[in-house]
């Protein structure tokens, strides 16, 4: 039996708690009626009209689905930009855990622009295999840049993604023996913390090597030369994202550190223009890239989305004309469908050509004009399978790098808030709770273990071809899946233009 005392305890407790809720239930029904009140006045939204207050689970809703679309709805190859089985094979490489599958593809073979490699009957042994072989980047330039990489990391801005990011991404390059392009925010002390190769990348705001006004500095290009792992300079005519259009970094993630790493204003909005206001022509390009080349003695390319292309032709008979230590030292191709960066729409579905276009059509003028091998070719673009960076190679590609690859390594979930300072895994925010489950030291193993991976599955593609190493790899040994569901061979669809001597037995 239960004293008075403690009767008298709980009924006063029920008599609070009772209280509570009908205050509580007070709230509640006052905060319902104001949102009728707010729906039905308003004009903007017809659902919120017609339907006050229920109307807006729709967009609570639609919010809900872009988490969870990928996980109960979407078939493992049917999601864009990447699908479930692109993410797993990547997020099971950077753990270095089993890769292998049974029962079968699941991925249907006879889909238009599907690659299928062409096997040979007596694939390379394992004795005959050989590493990947080096490569000279600039063989004109005071300091040119030798590596056997071709798996490498793609731009991506100190501000665009986090400070344990930047640190995972250089500490992993590092120990995965391949370079980090560090975008167009600057060098940050967290690039080169990781004492990592690095690509130093300039773009048209010219961020980290421009003086009070804004335009290109002689002394902050020779200030970041003077570090020995910044190896080559990139000048960045339009990317992936947003062909025509500058980098667009919200004011939110303008820190202190940051306007001075790229030499903004503090906590405003931070848009690039859309190009190089002192590059008007070809001439004035490889006037640009002759001033950097020379003021770090380090090679120097550029970076673009191809669209317009006989741009390319004057550029390459321009560059005949005056010699071949004029020419830029690499071409980065980049894809037209999207990257890190967030970017209007119309410029992200449908401006620029796709890589499985452009690429093919840069190396194939560099081979018409005579300059293959002096200007190195790097792909970019949503290379983050082996059989996506063994098609780059076999199109032209010395070199491939991704972005989005490396950021599901770091554990992106493609929940699409890159630019809302809201990543759930602590990328691309400068929130500190959201950054604090990104550990560097944990993420930088699995940056190493996926760039180590994927070089040996690329190598699995190149043996059962029967070539030694990947960059042997050939346009013949490729085919690409056409509209009739029967597949072509991409030395036919992009005849060879190949300089004569190159060995194309398989």
């Amino acid at each position: 039996m239960m004293s008075e005392q403690t009767q008298s305890f709980l009924l006063g407790f029920l008599e609070v708690m009772s209280g509570l809720f009908v205050f509580a239930l007070g709230l509640v029904v006052l905060w319902v009626v104001a949102l009728y009140v707010a729906d039905v006045t308003q004009t903007k939204q017809a659902i919120r009209r017609n339907y006050p207050v229920v109307g807006r689970f729709r967009y609570f809703f639609e919010h809900l689905g872009e988490f969870f679309r990928q996980y109960f709805f979407a078939m493992d190859r049917e999601e864009l930009p990447f699908n479930r089985a692109q993410r797993s094979w990547v997020y099971r490489a950077s753990k270095d855990i089993n890769n292998t599958v049974a029962f079968g593809s699941t991925k249907d073979l006879r889909t238009s622009g599907s690659v299928l490699f062409v096997n040979c009957p007596f694939p390379t042994l394992g004795q005959d295999a050989v590493p990947a072989r080096n490569l000279t980047i600039g063989p004109y330039c005071e300091k040119p840049y030798t590596t056997n990489s071709f798996f490498n990391i793609s731009g991506m801005s100190y501000g665009a993604i986090s400070k344990p990011a930047v640190l995972a991404l250089s500490n992993g390059a590092r120990m995965a023996g391949c370079w980090m392009n560090t975008g167009e925010g600057g060098l940050s002390p967290y690039h080169l913390e990781g004492r990592c190769d690095l690509v130093f990348q300039i773009g048209t705001a010219k961020y980290g090597v421009r003086d009070p006004g804004g335009t290109l500095s002689d002394d902050k290009l020779k200030e970041v030369a003077s570090h020995e792992r910044v190896r080559m300079f990139e000048i960045k005519l339009s990317q992936g994202a947003k062909p025509g259009k500058g980098g667009i970094l919200p004011g939110g993630k303008v820190t202190e550190e940051i306007a001075r790493i790229r030499g903004i204003n503090l906590g405003e909005d931070s848009v690039s223009p859309n190009r190089h206001t002192d590059v008007n022509n070809n001439d004035e390009l490889l006037a640009l890239i002759d001033r950097v080349r020379k003021a770090t003695g380090k090679p120097t390319g550029i970076k673009a989305v191809i669209g317009a292309y006989g741009w390319l032709d004057d550029l390459f008979s321009e560059i005949r004309k005056r010699g071949l230590e004029c020419a830029p030292d690499f071409i980065t191709v980049d894809s037209a469908d999207g990257g890190t960066g967030a970017a209007p729409m119309p410029l992200m579905d449908d401006v620029g050509l796709p890589l499985r276009e452009g690429l093919p059509l840069v190396v194939d003028k560099l081979i018409e004009h005579g300059l293959r091998d002096r200007v190195k070719v790097i792909a970019s673009g949503k290379l983050v399978t082996p059989a996506d960076v063994a098609w780059a190679l076999c199109v032209g590609a010395d070199f491939t790098v991704t972005a989005r690859g490396f950021m599901f390594a770091l554990g992106c979930i493609q929940a699409l808030q890159c630019n809302r300072n809201t990543c759930p895994t602590g990328i691309t925010t400068h929130d500190l709770k959201l950054q604090r489950g990104l550990v560097p030291e944990v993420k930088a193993e699995r940056v190493a273990s996926y760039a180590r991976n994927m070089s040996y599955e690329v190598g699995i593609i190149a043996h059962s071809c029967g070539v030694r190493e990947p960059r042997e790899l050939r346009r013949f040994h490729a085919r690409v899946v056409q509209t009739n569901g029967l597949s072509m061979a991409l030395n036919e669809l992009h005849p060879d233009v190949e300089p004569k001597g190159l060995d194309k037995a398989s």
